[in-house]
């Protein structure tokens, strides 16, 4: 009917400047494609550095409809997204929840999501503060990596990594948090944001084989999380 999913590669941004590679600046020409007469909208879609299920809807009441239960879902506790991520680490615990409150931090130059282990009543009144929650679980773990099935309960940028960071096991690819994981005798410890500047993921030689990647070619690894399923109603 009105609906079409699509899977997106990570590094496709959903909105972008005029002349820009985006999901958006595509929808015209997939439209095209598929004879469709209605433009399509989007319902639902990863982060650019994410990838997985995008949902789209050539009908505009059907797309509000939808994405008005997305956000309720999530407002009565439900877990409506999930994803799976690939993590450098396995979680101590096969299955738990990460809540944290989360933020935006000015470091230098740039802005950055930092966690706030036990926000204030009142910075969180301003909004200056989200709690955030997911709930995760192992599916698998060999040789020192994990499977891991992720389910948002909140939205925030970001949300995932940040998460996975507090678990100790940064999500493969993450060049922006990962360096917040530090090693002291191959124990995994956190490390603050002012504390860690951001960098290319560091992986071991061992993973790095595995992988069939050179150092120099590192940074090109894709942050390895993706939306796997979405709920309708």
């Amino acid at each position: 009917g009105a609906l079409l999913a699509l899977s997106k590669p990570p590094g496709l941004p959903i909105l972008g400047r005029p002349g820009d590679l985006s999901l958006d600046a595509l929808l015209p020409a997939l439209r095209r494609r598929l004879g469709l007469t209605a433009d399509l909208h989007v319902v639902k879609a990863p982060a650019r550095e994410y990838s997985g299920l995008v949902l789209l809807s050539s009908c505009y009441h059907t797309t509000k409809r939808l994405q008005q239960f997305f956000t309720n879902a999530r407002c009565r506790g439900q877990y409506p997204a999930t994803y799976r991520a690939i993590t450098v680490g396995v979680p101590a615990e096969v299955e738990g929840e990460i809540c944290t409150g989360l933020c935006w931090k000015q470091q230098g130059d740039r802005a950055m999501v930092v966690p706030v282990l036990a926000p204030g009543r009142r910075s969180l009144a301003r909004k200056d503060v989200k709690n955030t929650l997911t709930r995760y679980r192992v599916l698998r773990a060999a040789e020192g990596c994990a499977l891991l099935q992720l389910q948002p309960r909140t939205a925030f940028p970001e949300q995932l990594q940040v998460h996975l960071t507090l678990l100790l096991c940064p999500a493969l690819g993450d060049h922006e948090h990962s360096s917040q994981v530090g090693r002291v005798l191959g124990v995994p410890f956190f490390l603050t944001p002012e504390t860690a500047p951001t960098r290319t993921q560091v992986l071991d030689e061992e993973l790095l084989s595995r992988l069939g990647l050179s150092p120099q070619q590192l940074h090109h690894l894709p942050l390895h999380i993706h939306l796997q399923e979405l709920v309708l109603p």
